[in-house]
């Protein structure tokens, strides 16, 4: 009777271990439409496999993140990212990451990363950095981060990175998916395409169609 009821319980155990693990894959890009000629296939849940007998060092090479990005643009940042479209071989591990540069007082505007949180750390500069909660708190967290600091960011909340030293500022964020994904806030509410209707938008923000017009003008 006592052997039985260990198999039981083993049983039982296992049955539980099995539906905990038994999930979807998270996806690695915005969608996946289905289709049932694979001949059209385009991209999969990640990206088709290598031969590994065919992989030589180059797949899991990159250079030039010594170099500076062009921070001549209307916020003074720029992302130089290294995710699975620049490293074939981070295909299926998970992780990768990007170098901000910013101009004095420049900006890595508000924005989220939908598949990864983000760890930042600060090569050179001052930064003040901090994210937003979920509703309905909304809660804002902040800090100053100076050269060596490190801040993270959890995943698909909404985060941004300013520079208020009086010189440049360079950062480097590592992120946990090899396709992180990036929406910035402000040009997916006033940049989409087609534009977002502004009797939505005027709703949304509780300001005047002309307020709305002008914002969808900018992007």
């Amino acid at each position: 009777m006592k052997g039985v009821q260990i198999c039981l319980t083993i049983a039982i155990l296992a049955l539980a271990s099995s539906l905990a693990l038994a999930s979807d894959p998270s996806p690695l890009q915005d969608f996946c439409v289905a289709i049932n000629d694979t001949k059209n296939g385009v991209f999969v849940n990640g990206k088709f496999c290598k031969d590994p007998k065919l992989a030589n060092a180059n797949d899991f090479f990159f250079e030039g993140l010594d170099k500076p990005g062009n921070t001549s643009n209307s916020v003074g940042s720029k992302v130089t990212a290294v995710n699975v479209q620049q490293i074939l071989g981070l295909n299926t591990l998970g992780i990768s990451l990007a170098r901000i540069d910013f101009a004095p007082k420049g900006l890595n505007a508000p924005h989220t990363h939908p598949r990864a949180t983000e760890i930042l750390v600060v090569e050179e500069g001052t930064l003040y950095v901090g994210f937003v909660t979920s509703n309905t708190d909304n809660r804002l967290f902040t800090k100053v981060l100076n050269k060596g600091d490190v801040f993270v960011f959890p995943i698909g909340l909404i985060h941004f990175q300013l520079n208020v030293g009086y010189g440049n500022a360079v950062a480097f964020a590592f992120l946990g998916s090899q396709n992180p994904g990036v929406i910035t806030i402000a040009n997916a509410v006033f940049g989409s395409n087609p534009p977002i209707s502004p009797e939505v938008l005027t709703k949304a923000f509780q300001v005047d169609k002309n307020v709305i017009n002008y914002l969808q003008k900018q992007f």
